[in-house]
């Protein structure tokens, strides 16, 4: 039944997925997930970014984390090819370890009545969490609650993110106390939400936030590694410290941890070159799933964790 569950709901709420790294001054495609979207994907293997052009190339000028809500009459250089295949809005993640660009995670999305969500920037400002901006979808009202809501310093996901200086996972959004917008989650669908901080040159405080629902899901896997020398040494490998699956459930063991070694499968090459992987093929990965995002997260210039999501 849960097999049926899964593949029967083929749409989801992140249509693009792709992987720009710097060569020569310039930022280029590494890898990337397109679905059928096929011209779009012939499109994007021919361009490239210079700082501060495009969404890529903003992400890495400003330092921080961008949202893209609107695709005509804007920076983003792939807008024609980008409006035949139904994508309007995009959300670019730069990793920087220290001072250094490794590679901006680029995600774009489709804007129809169906597709429930969220993308969530947040930073610090006056001592509180507050949004910088986000996509929803469809979810209007939450969008509205969001706008309106602030995070003190260990509340609410953003909060507990930005305390801790990691990235968490939050289960059943719309019944879960910790989730403060828990309610109006409820009401729009969503269950599970990853947080994550985005360390930046400078130190500015970003927080960004995966809400997923059930109907047009982010992924239907989420994974959380440590890489942290406190806590694996100089050993080169991670270990899975949280993670929820809808085919295999809690995914972690406290008694015998998965680990991952540098440079082994898609954790391990996140991290030997602490860049994001982005994969469609299938092949390798947990049965059911054919298509994985890992992100690293660098704090004080070294790789910390690394998170992954699957669909």
């Amino acid at each position: 039944m849960m097999d049926t569950v899964l593949d029967a709901a083929a749409r989801t709420f992140i249509q693009v997925t792709e992987v720009w790294v710097p060569q020569d001054g310039k930022l280029v495609l590494a890898s990337g997930n397109y679905g059928d979207l096929d011209a779009f994907k012939a499109a994007s293997g021919k361009e490239s970014f210079a700082k501060g052009e495009g969404l890529p190339g903003k992400a890495w000028a400003d330092a921080r984390p961008v949202v893209l809500k609107g695709f005509e009459n804007s920076y983003f250089k792939r807008a024609e090819a980008a409006k035949e295949a139904g994508l309007t809005s995009g959300v670019a993640i730069p990793v920087f370890a220290g001072d250094e660009l490794k590679a901006v995670l680029t995600v774009l999305c489709g804007d129809d009545d169906e597709r429930i969500g969220a993308i969530e920037v947040w930073t610090e400002a006056d001592g509180v969490l507050k949004l910088d901006d986000g996509y929803y979808g469809a979810a209007k009202q939450f969008e509205w609650v969001s706008q309106h809501t602030q995070f003190p310093r260990g509340q609410g996901l953003p909060g507990g993110v930005w305390a801790a200086s990691t990235p968490m996972l939050m289960r059943d959004l719309g019944s879960g106390y910790k989730f403060i917008r828990a309610e109006s989650a409820g009401k729009a669908g969503l269950t599970t939400g990853l947080g994550l901080p985005v360390p930046v040159p400078g130190g500015d405080v970003f927080i960004l936030t995966l809400l997923s629902a059930l109907g047009t899901p982010i992924a239907r896997r989420f994974e959380i590694w440590d890489a942290r020398a406190a806590t694996m040494g100089q050993s080169n490998e991670a270990v899975l410290i949280d993670g929820i699956c809808e085919r295999e459930g809690k995914l972690w063991d406290d008694e015998n941890p998965r680990r991952a070694t540098a440079w082994q499968g898609r954790i391990g090459r996140v991290l030997g070159s602490g860049q994001p992987v982005v994969e469609s093929d299938g092949a390798g990965l947990p049965a059911g799933y054919a298509s994985i995002v890992a992100l690293p997260i660098h704090v004080g210039g070294a790789l910390s964790h690394i998170v992954a999501w699957y669909r």
